[in-house]
């Protein structure tokens, strides 16, 4: 009798398994295509938990996302760990890099055609050859370099951080001062071989980008995100213009926004 209950279990479950579309779910749309996948890449001086206000939007309209833990150590390390997060999404990606994460997507992308778009938030967008550090400085504006410690790391490299007593103004000065101070003691550190080595072949070359530019940045100056974004040749580019560096976290709607536009 109980084997008889078994296998009649089991006809049900296969017969309820024909009716239902393989895939379907909260990543499908409502014509049946499959919505891409939204990968976040933090930047220096900040962690995943940057994208929060970011991921619950688009969760809210359907796109499953990851986002990255960037390990800030060399810029040909983290590529090359961005690329196996990539290598295991099934079906289409819209990359999102905050500041020094567009040199990581950049990087990391060339190559994927799975990747459809990128998104450029506040972020560099290097030419072979160009670092970080090189593109921040191409323009007047940066006050970063004022704000930062140095750890020595014994390898003859260091990593920096921001003093936490200047965080607030420098990097996030649009976000409440109990949301930066946070940000401030949570803040991962980037070494500083990761600015300073010279980007590859960038991915903006091939794939459709688009930029956020923040109006009051501290850390890129505004002349510098928006001089990357005409050479990409950008799809759309959106100013928030009273943000900080930190735009992801005080304006996440707006980066939502252009993340879903992209992803279309």
């Amino acid at each position: 009798m109980r084997v008889r209950k078994v296998f009649a279990l089991f006809g049900t479950l296969m017969a309820l398994a024909a009716v239902v579309p393989s895939g379907a779910g909260a990543s499908d749309d409502k014509h049946g295509a499959k919505k891409p996948t939204i990968v976040l890449v933090h930047g220096a001086f900040a962690d995943a938990s940057s994208w929060n206000g970011v991921v619950e939007r688009l969760q809210r309209k359907g796109f499953p996302v990851v986002a990255v833990a960037n390990p800030l150590r060399s810029l040909t390390g983290d590529a090359s760990y961005l690329r196996k997060v990539l290598a295991s999404i099934d079906g289409p990606i819209v990359l999102a890099g905050h500041s020094y994460g567009g040199m990581v997507q950049s990087e990391a992308a060339l190559g994927n055609p799975n990747v459809k778009s990128l998104v450029y938030v506040a972020a560099f967008a290097p030419e072979r050859g160009e670092s970080a550090l090189e593109l921040s400085n191409k323009f007047p504006g940066s006050t970063l370099g004022d704000t930062l410690s140095t750890i020595d790391i014994g390898d003859g490299s260091k990593d920096l951080v921001i003093e936490q007593d200047k965080y607030w103004q420098q990097f996030a000065a649009d976000v409440s001062r109990k949301d930066a101070t946070l940000a401030a003691a949570t803040q991962r550190p980037v070494n500083d071989t990761a600015l300073t080595e010279k980007a590859g072949d960038p991915a903006w070359h091939t794939i459709p980008s688009y930029f956020v530019v923040a109006g009051k940045d501290k850390n890129i100056p505004v002349a510098a995100q928006k001089w990357m974004a005409e050479r990409a040749h950008a799809r759309a580019v959106v100013e928030a213009p009273d943000a900080s560096h930190s735009v992801a976290v005080s304006k996440p709607e707006i980066v939502a926004d252009l993340i879903v536009r992209a992803a279309r």
